[in-house]
């Protein structure tokens, strides 16, 4: 209640985008809009202007790279798309108490070694884009009220010093996340952290 007019400032500028960035909105808010509002508006502070801007560039990039089929255009052939998905080790591994999806990374153990970086960024930008539009749907139909956002589990087991060698891909996925899909995980749980990964953190 305390941002009620922030949310409404925020649908009045939403009124004036032209079409195409009105179809492609419905893709990211999933029949949820003033929920992804929200979560744009958090991004930003609640600064109206700030989330506005943050989300048009969303959906301008989304148009620019038709993000919107990207789920109907696999990695080829099928053995590189095989190559990519089992070195980026990420699934998801049920629900939490309150019905959230719990994704779990196999940050130490993937290896994101067997294809070019934009290869694993389409694979990144796909589980992304099934997350919103499969698997959140399908766990606030399942628990009978909205669900936006999930658990993430990062396991570091088997992590080496060599992780940092995949630096400018982490890069290239985090500031894809964080401009188009903020504040989409409630929780991160980091587990089975060796002590190089002190050093990986704050790197």
């Amino acid at each position: 209640m305390a941002h009620q007019e922030e949310i409404k400032q925020f649908q009045t500028l939403m009124e004036d985008l032209d079409d195409s960035l009105k179809e492609t909105f419905k893709n990211v808010h999933q029949g949820n809009p003033t929920d992804t509002l929200v979560r744009f508006l958090k991004a930003r502070d609640w600064n109206v202007s700030k989330a506005h801007k943050m989300l048009v560039d969303c959906l301008r990039w989304r148009i620019e790279n038709d993000i919107d089929n990207i789920l109907a255009k696999p990695i080829l052939p099928a053995e590189l798309y095989r190559a990519v998905r089992d070195s980026q080790l990420v699934g998801v591994s049920g629900y939490s108490k309150e019905g959230l999806p719990v994704i779990a990374v196999g940050v130490g153990l993937s290896t994101h070694d067997k294809a070019s970086v934009n290869y694993y960024v389409q694979s990144h930008i796909q589980m992304n884009e099934y997350r919103d539009r499969v698997v959140l749907p399908s766990a606030s139909k399942k628990h009978g009220r909205y669900i936006g956002t999930s658990l993430k589990v990062l396991d570091m087991t088997g992590l080496k010093l060599s992780a940092l060698n995949q630096i400018k891909l982490m890069t290239v996925i985090t500031t894809i996340d964080d401009l188009n899909y903020p504040e989409k995980t409630e929780t991160y749980y980091i587990v089975n952290a060796p002590y190089i990964f002190s050093a990986c953190w704050k790197f």
